[in-house]
């Protein structure tokens, strides 16, 4: 059986909102302690809470200081590569995105040249045959399929 989705909106019961919060405050902190176990990388926890005059700090203080001077301490340009905000976040989608749409902008000219091809040899073509660069496409296209097909016929022979 999966999990049922999980709503994440404020729970209105105080008592039951502070109960969640110990739980979740206790998982967590145990997923930071098995990471730091496992994969020996020094972390820190800090978290305030409304209930709490303090906020609570894992694994103590004193550790806690270490990590973050430990992280001031790092030159800016290698804070860099671990830390990012929302607006690195957006340029490096955008980035990917961009990658995206310029490979499915040369898959879709690709494939109107396979089509523009395929109308000529039928014999219906919306091909403007006194445009220069179509039809040298064109004959780009069919050398390529003509190449396709000779190293396919060698291929099945050989």
């Amino acid at each position: 059986m999966g999990r049922t989705k999980t709503k994440y909106e404020l729970i209105t019961n105080e008592i039951a909102r502070k109960a969640t919060l110990k739980k979740r405050k206790a998982g967590l902190l145990k997923k930071l302690s098995e990471l730091t176990t496992l994969c020996a990388v020094p972390a820190c926890a800090i978290i305030f809470s409304s209930y709490d005059a303090q906020p609570d700090v894992w694994p103590s203080r004193t550790e806690a200081c270490q990590v973050l001077e430990k992280l001031e301490s790092l030159l800016e340009k290698q804070r860099g590569k671990n830390m990012m905000d929302q607006t690195i976040l957006l340029k490096r989608n955008i980035l990917q995105l961009n990658d995206r749409l310029e490979k499915q902008q040369k898959k879709n000219l690709d494939l109107e040249k396979e089509l523009a091809l395929v109308e000529s040899m039928a014999g219906a073509s919306n091909c403007d045959w006194n445009n220069l660069e179509q039809l040298n496409e064109l004959s780009c296209r069919l050398q390529e399929n003509i190449e396709f097909v000779s190293n396919m016929i060698e291929f099945k022979s050989g």
